[in-house]
């Protein structure tokens, strides 16, 4: 007999892989997805979505999502346990190392997929915080913690996160960045295409700065060519000349901020003339950039990953931020606007001592950003002996050993952990070194709310808020991360949040949700939790909010809002000029030079592609497909005129950290000198990515390099683009590797 189908269900719902959070309607057959696509009526998103989006259900229902715990036997195989075998064994490793060596040789990496969920990071924290170990890393050094940091320093708090009014601004210039491919960053622009569009078309200026003639640059605007990682000289410039051409508002920078003196003689040495000669930014472009900046009836600066990852990421958004601010653009109609959520979370957060932590780690002596420290120093820290080395980490919604530098030395120090634990969906690299695999729900299977930056901070072009019950059931034996590591601490014998009544009372809404549902593993009532998140922070229940399938317009963003009543510093005043950025900057004549002397070398960036989203959709063979099925390096035509090298030609890309082999493509809208990379590729010996691992990638980031001395001090951040390297034909075949050597 043939099976019988359930009927078709219809759900309106919300994408998670991505900051734009797009409106989606799901058709669900027998528990699987059998088509998405984007709803029409939603109140901000208006029918966009991008290709992921639209295919993310093949990622969730490949064959190889995991549905069982795994643990790594003596022979390297890996074998089903039961959760109560993989909880119990955990602990106990837990407690034995937190006896013998103490609460920090235990750490944890929260990755990329854990921020776009509002419980996982939450409990992910509370189980740390009840260890008592401060061994948290993050994936945000990898490409935005120069953010925070700079933030907490000018504003009083790192999630302090101006973003432009896209719908009023009339002079807009982006730096570093692409949102047709990549969304936007710190801001939920749902269809960024038109937002551009739009811009021009009411009279405004646009302006794209980039090695590469992006995908956004051919869609509007007026692109400028900058040589890679040399942003903050283009931003230094920038600033001499706002000063020259009296675009300063005196009025805004006497009554809201402080430092200005110390800003002027910063600036004053470096003309458009004088950075030309590293941005390759024409003086009198600059110059008239400037003056549109000016002229214009609210103007703003906006930077992203290209920028952040640069080596000078810091100092970077620093000189931005303090440009926004003085030319009177912060905080004004059609400038920079500092969003506010379901409650005001920076006061919040001030207050109780979130994200504010002061303590320096041990390696390094790095402080800390967001109460984490840098992913970059985390395989020194599994490596060097003595007090506080890690010896446990849990690496959760995260896959470092493709995302981070230096993966090569990364993947030795992980393989010398005592406890190697992952919280996924598969089994990826790092979690085929790990002794535990902990299968876990993917987004359509839980409900939820908008993630932190939107929920909290209301980092949204279009402010709404939406609910959304899980689309599916999970299957086998998945469950969500809340459940896990509230297990996770009863196991150890630390309380979540470190609160004996904290265990205790959601330890027994578990047992009673689970009674009550019948549930076949201990389960928390997310919806429920979800419910009294919003109810404590006065807005309409859950169940009142799935009533509105299309989200629920709120309160739009008001100019004037922010200074000074949300400025965090004591004085309530932006702080033009930290110390610790003076200080830094002392650095930036030698860093001139330097970019004078390597100027005939090349410099490596990264790429991105519209079917791929970091790591995370190389395992859906439509999307590696029609010759997609690996990663290249791109370089001018004159470039490889130069070399004596064809299309497709095999060449080896070295770095003073390490060597990848790689086939070349031509690429007329790269800036000659200029190597483009795309990262996330490098698959070959993830045990669980049967499609991914037929691939032919190469992990860039084997070419970065990690270490105290080599990250940016202020945040942590690894430089990740703008990398010198040199490039030569290749020495040899293309071998099966993740470096193609």
């Amino acid at each position: 007999m043939q099976p019988v189908k359930d009927e078709i269900k219809t759900h309106h719902t919300f994408c998670r892989i991505c900051e734009s959070l797009c409106g989606l309607e799901i058709n669900t057959q027998n528990n699987q997805v059998v088509a998405i696509k984007p709803n029409e009526d939603h109140v901000a998103t208006d029918g966009f979505s991008c290709v992921k989006g639209l295919y993310q259900h093949e990622m969730y229902q490949s064959p190889d999502r995991l549905k069982y715990p795994l643990k790594r036997q003596k022979d390297g195989s890996y074998s089903r346990v039961s959760w109560k075998q993989a909880i119990q064994e955990i602990g106990n490793k837990v407690k034995k190392l937190h006896k013998e060596e103490g609460a920090d040789a235990i750490g944890m990496y929260v990755g990329t997929a854990a921020g776009f969920s509002v419980l996982h990071p939450v409990f992910a924290q509370g189980f740390m915080t009840g260890l008592g170990s401060k061994s948290m890393y993050s994936s945000s050094t990898q490409d935005c913690s120069n953010k925070f940091a700079v933030s907490k320093l000018i504003y009083g708090f790192p999630f302090t996160l101006p973003f432009p009014d896209l719908d009023h601004t009339n002079c807009l210039i982006i730096v570093g960045a692409n949102p047709i491919i990549s969304k936007w960053s710190f801001l939920q622009v749902p269809n960024p295409s038109k937002k551009l569009k739009d811009l021009e078309r009411r009279g405004g200026k646009l302006y794209i700065v980039d090695p590469r003639k992006t995908e956004t640059a051919k869609v509007a605007g007026n692109h400028l060519f900058i040589r890679p990682s040399t942003d903050v000289f283009f931003y230094l410039s920038f600033l001499h000349e706002l000063f020259n051409q009296n675009g300063v508002d005196d009025k805004f920078v006497q009554d809201h901020t402080l430092g200005i003196e110390a800003i002027k003689e910063l600036a004053k040495n470096w003309s458009p003339e004088k950075t030309e000669e590293v941005t390759h930014i024409e003086a009198k472009a600059l110059k008239q950039m400037v003056s549109d900046y000016i002229q214009a009836d609210g103007a703003a600066l906006y930077c992203s990953t290209g920028v952040n990852m640069g080596g000078n990421g810091s100092l970077a958004f620093w000189l931005q931020e303090v440009i926004n601010a003085i030319s009177g653009n912060l905080d004004r109609k059609g400038g920079t606007l500092v969003g506010k959520g379901v409650m005001d979370f920076i006061k919040f957060g001030v207050k109780n001592g979130i994200l504010m932590r002061k303590d320096k780690s041990r390696i390094g002596g790095m402080t800390s950003v967001n109460d984490a420290f840098p992913g970059g120093i985390m395989a020194d820290e599994i490596l060097t002996p003595g007090k506080g080395q890690l010896k446990a980490l849990f690496v959760t919604g995260g896959n470092p050993l493709i995302t981070m530098p230096n993966s090569e030395k990364l993947k030795t120090a992980l393989q010398k952990l005592e406890l190697l634990v992952t919280l996924d969906i598969y089994q990826n690299e790092t979690s085929s070194e790990a002794h535990y695999v902990l299968p876990c729900t993917d987004p359509l299977q839980r409900p939820d709310l908008p993630f932190i930056f939107p929920l909290m901070l209301g980092l949204q072009q279009k402010p709404y808020m939406q609910a959304t019950k899980a689309v599916l059931e999970p299957v086998g034996e998945q469950r969500d991360e809340s459940s896990i590591y509230l297990d996770l601490a009863r196991a150890s014998g630390m309380p979540l949040f470190g609160s004996k009544m904290a265990q205790a009372f959601f330890t027994g809404i578990q047992n009673y949700h689970t009674r009550k549902n019948k549930k076949y593993h201990p389960s928390l009532p997310q919806e429920a939790l979800l419910n009294g998140l919003l109810r404590l922070t006065g807005q309409s229940s859950f169940k009142k909010m799935l009533k509105s399938k299309n989200g629920i317009l709120v309160e739009e963003h008001k100019p004037g809002s922010f200074i000074p009543k949300r400025v965090m510093t004591t004085d309530k005043k932006v702080w033009l000029a930290p110390e610790v950025l003076l200080e830094k900057s002392n650095q930036l004549d030698k860093h001139f030079e330097n970019e004078k002397s390597n100027a005939h070398r090349f410099k490596l960036i990264t790429k991105r592609a519209v079917t791929s989203h970091n790591s995370w959709t190389h395992n859906i063979e439509r999307m590696t497909s029609k010759g997609r099925t690996t990663n290249y390096a791109y370089l001018h035509p004159r470039d490889m005129q130069d070399m004596h090298i064809k299309e497709l030609d095999l060449i080896d890309v070295r770095s003073e950290t390490g060597c990848i082999r790689i086939a070349v493509k031509s690429l007329d809208t790269l800036m000659p000198k200029t190597i483009a990379v795309p990262h996330g590729w490098g698959h070959q010996h993830a045990k669980g990515l049967q499609h991914a691992n037929k691939t032919a990638g190469v992990n860039v980031n084997i070419l970065a390099a990690d270490g105290p001395e080599k990250l940016d001090e202020i945040s942590g951040m690894a430089h990740l683009t703008g990398i010198i390297v040199d490039v030569e034909a290749a020495d040899g075949a293309l071998q099966a590797t993740w470096s193609g050597i």
